[in-house]
């Protein structure tokens, strides 16, 4: 079981593709503690994203563990409290998983509004009253309290992210993940998403960031994972990745990218 503390246990997670010829994740294990803020750092096509989705198995490991809240979710079936074997739903899981994806995949046809009340209102029965609340404070909070009645249309990149973001909280998630949120922004509406995060990190919430944006890595983040060929190569603190990087394959990375 969990600790008090853990609350995403990975062991030996692989991710092949092409009969096994493709490693995409081989052997990655790795603890997210509540409070946690992981950034998640490497070149493309190191495994990082595909890493992100497995947490919450957007995309199915070959083999591995993903233990989240104590019940390993790759799992068809889990003991729960009572000693009974039951089936795993794993939509009630992701329910606890919030996830930001690098495009927004608001609903055009709805207002920000709407997009941000629909999954509450179906999915935890929250009343209409209520969570049209909720989704004000969330929009106040981002800056975006004037854009309620607007259709994604109407809004800037930068806007429609920080618009997914505050949806994604509307299900009072235990944890966010992030796949590289301002990779599809234009470089002028990218600080606008990352202060966003950063005072969503100082609240406490737990989260898993992919992203290129190092100096919000090395800000922002508590503990900071290098990937590259499908492993963790290197992690810890940002002052030890950054300032006293061991690996000469994040020496080599870092001097490329900072």
């Amino acid at each position: 079981m969990a600790t008090n503390a853990e609350l995403i246990k990975v062991t030996d997670l692989c991710k092949y593709y092409k009969d096994g010829s493709l490693k995409a994740l081989n052997g990655v294990s790795s603890t997210i503690d509540k409070g946690d803020v992981v950034v998640i750092i490497g070149p493309s096509g190191s495994g990082k994203s595909t890493f992100l989705r497995c947490l919450n198995l957007l995309e199915q490991p070959t083999s591995g563990s993903v233990v989240f809240n104590g019940i390993d979710i790759t799992k068809k079936t889990y003991v729960n409290s009572e000693g009974k074997t039951v089936k795993l739903n794993i939509d009630e899981h992701r329910r606890s998983m919030g996830m930001v994806f690098q495009h927004f995949n608001l609903f055009p046809h709805m207002t920000v509004l709407d997009n941000m009340t629909l999954a509450p209102i179906k999915v935890k029965k929250m009343n209409k009253a209520e969570a049209e609340k909720k989704a004000k404070a969330l929009l106040k909070r981002v800056g975006l309290e004037d854009r309620a009645d607007a259709y994604p249309i109407q809004l800037s990149g930068g806007q429609k992210q920080r618009v997914a973001i505050v949806r994604a909280l509307m299900m009072e998630p235990q944890v966010m993940l992030f796949d590289e949120p301002t990779s599809a922004l234009d470089p002028e509406m990218v600080g606008e998403v990352l202060q966003v995060m950063a005072e969503l990190a100082n609240t406490g919430m737990t989260m898993v960031i992919v992203t290129h944006e190092m100096g919000f890595a090395r800000e922002v983040g508590k503990r900071i994972i290098f990937m590259d060929g499908g492993k963790i190569v290197e992690e810890g603190t940002p002052q030890q990745i950054f300032g006293n990087p061991q690996s000469p394959r994040l020496k080599d990375f870092l001097k490329k990218v900072l």
